[in-house]
């Protein structure tokens, strides 16, 4: 804990600095959720196929991000709408000016109350 996913298009490869973001997150997540540094975690997944309304997608000239962060159960709403806000705000200052227009989007939830981990 945290699990933070962030799903991509493949079009910001060269546009976005994932690894300065995931740091940067890391640092907010810790501040902002009382998360230990230790337990941030965060794994990028490039999508090779964005469709956005009705453009063509060879087009290509839109771009999504979306952040999942998910936290063990007990923060407030109130928390999670702070970290899901400054998720994004971090986000422009990673994400270099482009050609295609970016979406991006983040949401904060609570992992199931199933979720266990391990490590080697």
């Amino acid at each position: 804990m945290p699990q933070i996913t962030i799903d991509y298009s493949d079009t910001m490869e060269n546009a976005f600095d994932r690894e300065g973001y995931a740091l940067a997150l890391h640092e907010v997540t810790v501040e902002i959720a009382a998360a230990k540094p230790e337990a941030c975690k965060t794994q990028f997944r490039p999508s090779t196929s964005t469709v956005f309304g009705y453009e063509d997608p060879g087009a290509r000239g839109h771009a999504i991000v979306h952040v999942t962060i998910g936290l063990l159960a007990g923060r407030s709403d109130e928390t999670k709408a702070q970290l899901a806000q400054a998720a994004l705000e971090l986000l422009r200052g990673h994400v270099a000016e482009t050609a295609f227009t970016v979406h991006a989007s983040a949401e904060v939830r609570d992992l199931d109350a199933s979720y266990r981990r391990f490590d080697r």
